[in-house]
């Protein structure tokens, strides 16, 4: 079959269109990284089954929430910790080595989790420490796991490589609480924790694939104190860089009405005292909106304004808040956290990129360490800040004026650092 002349086949058309949407695989195409996304794929929904278990063996064992939030401090601790000391380690040693280290941290941990659910030793406190030690290797790892990223993916194509990380991670946060909790009655708990541990195992095969990724560069460097410090100093100096973490925080800290779910679905969205389909709804509705977004990202490589970007991105993120606080109807209320989890998506995609390019290979590691410690910290302060917002205003006020917050802030911040709106990516070969 033949076309007329200057028209491609509808299939091709078709096909070009999709390429340009649907979510960029090129990365893929490179062995080393998708090792490394397959072992993120793998682990994407165990790690979330675990996320799952802890929370409800301690509520198990103690019959209290006030144990249960007590696992959100419990895991906050190591990851700030951690994770900014784990980000100099990753610039001071083979960040393979590392991962494969960590990862088995973390199976050895999750390994204990199953065998004192399988035994009924009904220690809470046997659990939260247990819960502790698994956190502190995970922040450990994630920061060597960004900084290893920016070393087998070209500059140009690490856009599209976060984007496919995330999107993976997203997927776990939506459907490995909804796996859980449907495992939970046929397999049992302690057997979830099993499922997360031969996960890991799978992902240290795909680990110990990689090739060796040694520091850049020349001399010994020690990941002490004084390592952490350097990283600091060197963020200060980069404004770009700064005001990446800059406007995040402000996203999240004045931003995130995940305090306010709870009680808005109850007493707006009519939820029964013991829970109902909108606190289900509601929570799901961020990482929902995120996967969407990151299963069309092909176009996201495409863009040169990052820096432009990540703000407008963050400012549709403060809108999609501030209209969720004034939404009466849960079908709306849902609409604008899925919307907002696609502008967050879009802001973290770019964010990652410029930390990777923009950063040096011998501070990499530690810059993905605060970025770790920042994206863990600030939802959990935007938890303190608005629960006592509604405590004295109402939700309504606390949702809406965050988000609007967010939009004041972050055009303010521009003032401060204007380099931020004009940072462009590295162009990509061939254009």
């Amino acid at each position: 079959m033949t076309s007329e002349p200057g028209i491609l086949p509808p299939r091709n058309g078709a096909r070009k269109l999709l390429g340009r949407i649907v979510v960029d695989t090129r990365p893929l195409k490179i062995p080393a990284f998708r090792r490394l996304w397959m072992s993120t794929a793998v682990t994407a929904v165990g790690s979330q089954l675990t996320a799952v278990a802890v929370p409800k063996q301690v509520f198990d064992i103690t019959g209290s929430s006030g144990y249960v939030g007590l696992t959100g401090a419990v895991a906050l601790v190591p990851l700030l910790v951690f994770g900014l000391w784990g980000g100099a380690i990753a610039d001071a040693v083979d960040r393979r080595k590392l991962l494969l280290v960590t990862n088995v941290g973390v199976a050895i941990t999750s390994a204990l989790l199953w065998l004192q659910a399988f035994t009924g030793m009904h220690s809470v406190w046997l659990v939260l420490g247990l819960l502790a030690a698994n956190q502190a290797f995970f922040a450990i790892n994630m920061p060597t796991r960004g900084a290893v990223v920016a070393r087998l993916v070209p500059a140009p194509l690490l856009p599209s490589a976060n984007a496919l990380n995330t999107t993976m991670s997203t997927f776990g946060a939506v459907f490995g609480p909804l796996f859980g909790g449907a495992l939970i009655p046929v397999i049992g708990l302690s057997t979830l924790y099993l499922v997360d541990v031969c996960a890991l195992a799978i992902t240290l095969i795909a680990v110990w694939r990689l090739p060796s990724i040694p520091p850049l560069g020349e001399g010994t460097r020690r990941a002490g104190v004084s390592s952490v410090v350097d990283g600091f100093r060197y963020l200060a100096k980069q404004k770009v860089l700064l005001a990446s973490f800059v406007v995040d925080i402000i996203a999240m800290v004045a931003g995130m009405p995940r305090a306010l779910i709870p009680e808005m679905a109850e007493r707006t969205f009519g939820d029964q005292p013991g829970g109902g389909p909108a606190l289900g709804m509601l929570y799901a509705a961020l990482p929902a909106g995120a996967m969407l977004i990151g299963l069309f990202s092909g176009w996201l490589h495409r863009v040169q304004r990052q820096g432009a970007a990540v703000v407008i991105a963050i400012c549709c993120w403060g809108a999609a808040m501030a209209a969720f606080g004034l939404a009466h109807s849960l079908w709306l209320a849902v609409v604008f956290m899925a919307l907002g989890g696609a502008a967050d998506m879009v802001s973290s995609v770019y964010r990652q990129a410029i930390l990777q390019t923009a950063t040096t290979d011998e501070m990499r590691g530690r810059l993905q360490g605060v970025f770790t410690v920042v994206v863990a910290g600030g939802p959990r302060i935007a938890d303190l800040t608005h629960g006592w917002s509604a405590a004295a205003w109402g939700t309504k006020a606390a949702a809406t004026g965050g988000g609007l917050l967010v939009i004041v802030l972050v055009v303010a911040s521009l003032g401060v650092l204007p380099g931020f709106w004009r940072y462009r990516a590295p162009v990509e070969e061939g254009h």
